[in-house]
């Protein structure tokens, strides 16, 4: 565990016990949660994409935000439905606000989780074609973002153009130099996690999978890092691949900790059916700190991975999500974290 960031949904409701009670508050709230863990010396803010919910959903904007009032941590998303996207904007998109914030853009994407509408990809004007599946799709947008990514020309340039073009066919601008080896993959499953092995994708995996062996969540997550560290050394990609691994952990230091989170000292692993198939849903790790350091270390997943993000109750406001991360920091120390 080479790096500690937070997650957040993004939650926002009109409830008066809520911090955030509407899109504004949850966008402000994000930046300054943002500039709150850089002062805490945490490595990343990363940030859930879900379409049609009171959440956070349109990335770019809040990113290029959080890349100009910080100076050093990691930003990205975990991770981007590719079903809802037109993959040369995001291009575009995703070049600003990795050059806005210097080259600390770490993009998460997938082909999504399950909707809050019915088909919500096709009221954004995207249709699997013939044949083809919603996931497939998703793949498929995802081929032509990471191409592009990857700065060749590929457009005919107009003969009479507005402005004078460089010789030879256009590529998108802006481009950001070496964004396409920060791209990550959000993989379910451990067949998943092989193809992003292969699409030279880095790995992040979340506190579900998409299947069940019958063994605890971490060791099959565990297994599931390893299978993609095997297949990224077979496609012989010219780089290490970086892996992150979500878990939701609360350490019980102050009276509001018991109040909040006491009751999960019980979690443990969940199994049960997500769309129609059978799923592994990963505890939540809730204990006074010395307990928690024995806990963690016995999380299999948690030492594979280089990152680990740390999700966060945003609803509970800046502070408290502030004070959450760092005494999760003050764990991670004993871990071996710095």
């Amino acid at each position: 565990m080479k790096r500690i960031g937070f997650l957040s949904f993004g939650h926002w409701t009109p409830h008066p016990q809520s911090a955030t009670r509407s899109a504004a508050d949850v966008l402000h709230q994000s930046i300054d949660l943002a500039v709150a863990a850089e002062e805490l010396g945490a490595d990343g803010a990363y940030f859930r994409v879900h379409h049609f919910a009171r959440q956070l959903a349109s990335p770019f904007p809040l990113l290029a935000a959080v890349g100009a009032r910080t100076r050093r941590i990691e930003i990205g998303t975990g991770v981007i439905d590719m079903r809802y996207e037109n993959p040369l904007s995001m291009v575009e998109d995703a070049g600003a606000a990795d050059l806005i914030s210097g080259g600390r853009l770490q993009l998460g994407i997938s082909r999504g989780s399950p909707e809050q509408v019915i088909e919500g990809y096709r009221h954004f004007g995207h249709h699997p074609a013939e044949g083809e599946t919603d996931a497939g799709m998703a793949r498929r947008h995802t081929a032509t973002f990471l191409q592009a990514l990857e700065g060749e020309g590929f457009a005919e340039p107009n003969p009479r153009p507005m402005f004078p073009n460089p010789p030879g066919l256009l590529r998108l601008e802006p481009h950001s130099e070496g964004l396409r080896e920060r791209i990550w993959w959000g993989a379910g499953s451990r067949a998943t996690a092989r193809w992003a092995a292969e699409q030279g994708m880095n790995l992040m995996s979340s506190t579900l999978l998409t299947e069940d062996a019958g063994i605890p969540f971490h060791q099959l997550q565990a297994e599931q890092i390893q299978l993609f560290t095997q297949a990224w050394a077979e496609a012989g990609h010219d780089r290490a691949p970086r892996t992150s691994v979500s878990r939701s952990i609360f350490p019980l230091v102050t009276e509001q900790d018991h109040a909040y989170f006491g009751l999960e000292r019980r979690s443990s692993d969940q199994v049960g059916m997500l769309e129609g198939g059978r799923a592994t849903f990963g505890r939540t790790y809730a204990a006074e700190p010395d307990q928690l350091v024995t806990q963690l270390a016995q999380d299999e997943a948690v030492a594979a991975a280089d990152t680990l993000l740390l999700t966060v109750p945003n609803q509970l406001g800046v502070d408290y999500c502030a004070h959450v991360i760092e005494q999760v920091l003050h764990v991670a120390a004993e871990l071996g974290w710095r």
